[in-house]
């Protein structure tokens, strides 16, 4: 089913809102702690008992946010666009499609990471182990883990793209009509 649009209708559904704060605010926490699990020591004891095993569970939370919001629209009424110049339209649109496609695969490759390499002792979310549906292959993880990493500062650099532009339609747009913070909020 694909969404409704209503152009009286000028915020999303509360559960949209929740989930996409929650979403943002788990993201950049993911964002961070694997940045710092890639910098620190192998010899830190709680990159492996610690940062890993969160970082695995709240990336399958993220990923699961994602669907149940992909849901969600799709039987929402959601606000008709705001007015912005087509070129701003298309962007937005891009980037949308983009970090959502993102927040998909991501966490695949991270899962495929830990599902393909020899010495991985699995995904767990929360304490329940995921089975893990990738033969073990050292070459493979190699690969997943180049797309994990690469995947994710480009998910980075949209969120920031994100951000600047709700930023600019806030507060440098002279159409306040613009300002698509509220419907969010």
């Amino acid at each position: 089913m694909i969404h409704d649009v209503d152009p009286t209708n000028d915020k999303y559904p509360a559960a949209l809102r929740i989930l996409h704060w929650v979403r943002a605010l788990l993201t950049l926490g993911l964002i961070a702690a694997g940045w710092m699990m890639t910098v620190l020591a192998d010899t830190v004891t709680e990159k492996f008992t610690l940062l890993y095993p969160w970082h695995k569970s709240f990336g399958v939370l993220v990923f699961l946010i994602v669907l149940a919001q992909l849901a969600i629209r799709a039987m929402s009424r959601l606000p008709g666009p705001a007015p912005l110049p087509a070129q701003e339209r298309l962007l937005s649109q891009a980037v949308h499609v983009a970090m959502y496609a993102l927040l998909l695969l991501v966490p695949l490759m991270g899962y495929a990471m830990s599902s393909s390499f020899t010495d991985s002792d699995g995904v767990f979310f929360f304490g329940i182990h995921l089975p893990e549906l990738l033969p073990k292959d050292d070459d493979r993880f190699r690969l997943f883990q180049f797309l994990h990493k690469t995947l994710a500062y480009s998910l980075l650099a949209l969120v920031i793209l994100h951000v600047a532009g709700a930023l600019k339609h806030r507060y440098f747009d002279k159409d306040r009509r613009t300002d698509v913070l509220p419907r969010i909020i």
